[in-house]
């Protein structure tokens, strides 16, 4: 059969036709898919934005699903899960980003500290823990130090919190002998608690020379060598503490009664305290005053003239109270009634509260049990603020 060169040369301009077609569909899908992941993802910003974090998630995973080797959006999607409290969604997002063979090195930290944090959201301390170790030496290094120790503050791992802060010091993240100090002291009463008080003294003396101007490790062997029926050593201590961390006077104040009546020194703590105060109007300073006063055999007409005193100078509704507790009224009948009321009104004023999130608490903590702060509880009590 003869080849028909007619056939081609109809044919070429078909073909031609065909390709173009072909080539303007493949186009057209290609900005078609082009605009939907962007949309998807000004959709999912422009809904974080609004704070319809339900929404954002939803367009966030479209996007992801229309472009699944984006980084940027997985790293958003794992980040909103994590703050809706998904966190097990969480891992799964920055795994499967540490999973990824064409990661980078920056990128891949990144992913490994988004998990360290997915992981301590969730209370997963131990896997928190090996997340945050394998970011040393990555730009990451000082928040997950920061994070490690919190880590083990919340376990109550004092030896390795202390290796971290001060590793954090040495590399210039600030001053952390405060808290060295606070970890020495929890080892300290976690001795004393083990019946090893040498060990328990030996620590606080080390808290000591770590944090000189500090009030608790000093406050903390004082009680010690009182326990041991050192009454006059830890006498000294405390007035040493009183030197150097004098802010701190009206945590020590009660103490300081107790070892001055029992080492026979409550006339020398009484003129010592009395100067104090002309410098202090302190509350627990004025109820050591009083208490002394009261040890050395003064009348309670004594103590009802210190309170008046405290009054011409500081409106105190806790010093009013207990003014009136000694004085005779002229309905006397009423006075249980009246005092009772007044003993219920003063007690929300004489809690410490937290400087940093607000905690009341009845008594002082060098650790705020809200927010974890240290030394976040001043000296002073709510109405002395």
């Amino acid at each position: 059969m003869d080849f028909d060169i007619t056939l081609i040369l109809l044919g070429l301009p078909v073909a031609f036709v065909l390709g173009w077609v072909a080539s303007r569909m493949d186009l057209r899908q290609l900005r078609l898919e082009n605009r939907q992941a962007p949309k998807a993802y000004f959709k999912g910003l422009n809904f974080l934005l609004n704070e319809q974090q339900d929404q954002a998630i939803d367009a966030f995973i479209e996007a992801v699903q229309n472009d699944p080797d984006t980084s940027e959006l997985h790293f958003a999607l794992g980040n909103l899960f994590r703050r809706r409290g998904e966190y097990e969604r969480a891992v799964r997002v920055h795994q499967h980003l540490l999973s990824r063979g064409d990661l980078s090195q920056d990128d891949r930290h990144r992913a490994q500290h988004a998990l360290a944090l997915d992981y301590l959201k969730a209370g997963l301390l131990d896997r928190a823990e090996d997340a945050l170790l394998k970011l040393e030496g990555s730009r990451f290094e000082a928040q997950s130090r920061l994070a490690l120790l919190a880590n083990y503050e919340r376990s109550r791992d004092w030896p390795n919190a202390a290796i971290i802060a001060q590793k954090l010091e040495t590399s210039g993240q600030g001053s952390f002998k405060g808290r060295l100090s606070h970890y020495l002291c929890e080892q300290a009463a976690d001795a004393c608690t083990a019946k090893d008080e040498a060990k328990a003294q030996s620590l606080l003396e080390h808290a000591i020379s770590t944090a000189p101007h500090a009030a608790r490790p000093r406050m903390d062997l004082a009680r010690l060598q009182y326990q041991q029926g050192h009454a006059a050593e830890a006498f000294a201590t405390l007035m040493d503490a009183i030197t150097a961390a004098p802010a701190a006077i009206a945590l020590m104040a009660a103490p300081l009664v107790q070892y001055a009546v029992n080492s026979g020194q409550g006339g020398a703590a009484l003129e010592h305290l009395k100067s104090l105060y002309s410098e202090v109007r302190s509350l627990d300073l004025l109820d050591a005053i009083v208490a002394l006063e009261a040890a050395s055999g003064d009348a309670t007409a004594s103590a009802r003239d210190w309170y008046a005193r405290h009054l011409e100078k500081e409106p105190s509704l806790v010093a009013a109270a207990k003014w009136i507790a000694g004085e005779k009224l002229e309905h006397e009948q009423f006075h249980p009634q009246v005092q009772r009321a007044l003993d219920h009104a003063v007690k929300p004023l004489t809690r410490y509260r937290c400087a940093a999130c607000g905690f009341e608490a009845k008594q002082h903590f060098w650790q705020c049990p809200g927010c974890q702060a240290w030394d976040s509880y001043p000296a002073r009590r709510v109405e002395e603020l």
